[in-house]
């Protein structure tokens, strides 16, 4: 009995679903007395196996097969093709200006949801915004990370092969002021805000591709959210403590005769005896007027205009992209420079860090790298602090016990 109830339970189910997929299968047919419809729906394009997209902008009106599609309004067309906000978009794109609460005088773009779309000949519409977005990701930030990362190769190879300038005489023991304390404050002071923003940068511009993965999403926007902050609170410091450089060293680095002959040799680096230079060399000198002076006025002069600090400007968003363009360019040129410097500074030369740290170098340090600033010094054309020769320094008297008094 009950074998025979399941059995015809399985096939009244079976009958059902049958029924229900016929039903589903046949086409709907409208009825008579339906009206006609007021426009021919838009064939829809063929299925090439994937999943098409299309741009809204891209929808022309020609494609419809209404004679008066023109003339609808964006009410008709509603009615018509309920859900098609393409003729809205279309004119967001065109430029269009919308209400907006904040004053034109303040904000003369507020109107306006995006920026205007156009089409190039020979690709489909796009917007001045989408350009910027193109360049930064296809142009700027893969190379600039090549640049970046063949200097830092290069700076490595360079270590490996040749290893750091050292003196080729033994120290006197005698130290020569090469850095008075206002210089090295002035150094020190540029010198931190620099990497600041160079750091953080670099994380807002790379940080997606090394960071992001390991970090996560949410601790990376955390991150590149706070160096946002910090990259714009550390950008006018950069700014002081830049024109404390240019004004404090620009004296010593003026062009001279003899530069031109430390560049042909390239300073001695892949020689001997290192080309004589004045306080300082003409690489030292390459790096001030070009990268402190000239780049770091492009930079300072874009980002001060990102910040919105500069007066008599409008600070449209096509104006604020060309600026971002020309602000991480600069940049990266800048960085690549102050890498070479901060390699000669560090690793690169046997006591040149001590120098900037103390202030004060030997007097063979000073002759070997800087001949003409030591000779200069020595004829007493420079005043420079020196200390006393420790060989003949005066000898203090020792008590009965050895000590000294």
């Amino acid at each position: 009995m009950r074998k025979a109830l399941h059995l015809l339970l399985c096939s009244v189910l079976w009958v059902a679903g049958s029924a229900v997929a016929q039903d589903a299968a046949a086409p709907v047919t409208a009825p008579a007395s339906a009206p006609a419809p007021a426009a021919a729906a838009v064939a829809a394009p063929a299925s090439t196996g994937g999943i098409q997209s299309q741009n809204i902008f891209d929808v022309k009106p020609e494609a419809s097969a209404d004679p008066n599609y023109l003339n609808q309004t964006n009410g008709e067309r509603a009615k018509v093709q309920p859900g098609n906000n393409a003729p809205m978009w279309r004119q967001v794109g065109q430029g269009v200006t919308g209400y907006s609460s904040l004053p034109k005088s303040q904000a003369p773009e507020a109107g306006n949801l995006i920026q205007p779309f156009v089409q190039y000949p020979g690709s489909s519409y796009t917007n001045a915004g989408e350009a910027w977005r193109q360049v930064r990701n296809n142009w700027i930030i893969p190379y600039g990370a090549a640049l970046l990362f063949v200097t830092l190769l290069a700076l490595a190879i360079f270590y490996f092969a040749r290893g750091p300038i050292g003196l080729h005489g033994a120290e006197t023991g005698r130290k020569i002021e090469r850095f008075t304390p206002f210089e090295r404050a002035t150094h020190w002071s540029n010198a931190i805000a620099f990497v600041t923003l160079a750091i953080s940068g670099i994380v807002m511009a790379f940080g997606q591709f090394f960071l992001r993965p390991i970090l996560g999403g949410q601790l990376f926007g955390w991150l590149t959210y706070a160096l946002k902050n910090v990259h714009n609170f550390v950008g006018p410091l950069f700014v002081v403590t830049t024109l404390f450089m240019i004004f404090t060293f620009i004296r010593s680095n003026w062009p001279n005769a003899g530069d031109l002959k430390w560049l042909m040799r390239a300073g001695g680096l892949f020689g001997g005896k290192e080309v004589p230079s004045h306080r300082f060399n003409a690489g030292e000198k390459a790096v001030f007027w070009g990268g402190v002076l000239f780049l770091g006025s492009i930079v300072i002069g874009s980002g001060l205009f990102l910040d919105k600090l500069l007066p008599g400007f409008v600070y449209t968003r096509g104006e604020m992209q060309v600026a971002h363009m020309i602000h991480g360019v600069a940049t990266l040129f800048m960085m690549a420079m102050i890498m070479g410097h901060i390699y000669i500074g560090t690793l690169g030369m046997k006591g040149a860090y001590k120098a900037m740290r103390t202030g004060y170098v030997d007097e063979t340090w000073a002759k070997e790298h800087h001949e003409y600033w030591y000779d200069d010094i020595v004829a007493g054309k420079i005043p420079a602090q020196r200390t006393p020769d420790p060989t003949t320094a005066p000898v203090r008297p020792v008590t009965a016990e050895g000590a000294p008094t």
